[in-house]
């Protein structure tokens, strides 16, 4: 399962925006392409791959019909959300059970002209309602086969990915860019992802407990050190008796 974000850097001479697919099953990108702000996020649809029997959930901006209906003769779902502008006609309602959140199950077909001809297959229109938020959200995939109630939760998965970027500027200094040109930004981007990659490969080929952010303090101290790293991430080791430095001066005796 995988998902779409995006995300803008701004702070700089030339605005970047960063996009990635995100494999949940490990949280690794397995997609990545820095483009000026200026590129609509729904041209990235162009230059993926698709994997058959695969699920792709994204946001409203890569919503075009006629890129998903390639998707869908290649065997790929997805998983997005309509527009409040979005015309269809119901073909089928499904029954549902209102207590999950789940309000409406429908196959639909498109009916403006444009849309239609982009996309000739029929849809699944999902309404759920988010008691957490308060808000009704309304959903479209071309999978058929999965609960509805699934289909929501695999929207709310999406949120890993506006976590996955708030680890990054939280924790990779990437607030801050040292240079302002677009090359320096792109360089100072990729940086940071590539040590994301870097310590989350080591922390599961190691099967460590230690979280990312504890694993990069430790590396920023012990960098220039030659302890095996299995040794460097225990935490639970006791301190040595007698540590204490003799000669330290107390500020109160008591």
């Amino acid at each position: 399962m995988t998902l779409f974000p995006w995300a803008h850097y701004k702070r700089t001479q030339h605005a970047v925006k960063l996009h990635t697919l995100l494999d949940l099953r490990g949280q690794i990108p397995t997609f990545l392409r820095i483009t000026p702000a200026q590129v609509h996020d729904v041209n990235l649809l162009d230059q993926l791959t698709p994997e058959a029997g695969a699920f792709y959930v994204m946001d409203r901006g890569y919503l075009d019909f006629g890129r998903l209906y390639r998707w869908t003769l290649q065997g790929a779902f997805f998983v997005t959300r309509a527009r409040k502008n979005f015309r269809f006609r119901r073909l089928v309602s499904h029954p549902v059970d209102k207590t999950t959140g789940v309000q409406c199950d429908q196959t639909i077909a498109l009916v403006w002209f444009y849309t239609a001809k982009g996309y000739p297959a029929r849809l699944r229109r999902i309404r759920y309602w988010d008691a957490e938020r308060e808000k009704r959200l309304v959903f479209l995939t071309n999978n058929f086969t999965l609960p509805a109630k699934v289909i929501a939760d695999l929207y709310r998965c999406r949120w890993q990915v506006e976590l996955f970027f708030k680890w990054i500027k939280q924790h990779l200094r990437i607030k801050a860019f040292y240079g302002t040109s677009e090359n320096a930004v792109k360089t100072q981007v990729w940086i940071a992802v590539c040590s994301y990659l870097l310590v989350a490969i080591v922390r599961k080929r190691l099967d460590l407990r230690v979280n990312l952010y504890t694993m990069l303090q430790i590396l920023s101290v012990s960098l220039f050190e030659k302890t095996p790293i299995n040794q460097a991430f225990l935490l639970n080791n006791p301190l040595p008796e007698g540590s204490e430095n003799p000669n330290q001066l107390r500020l109160l005796d008591f």
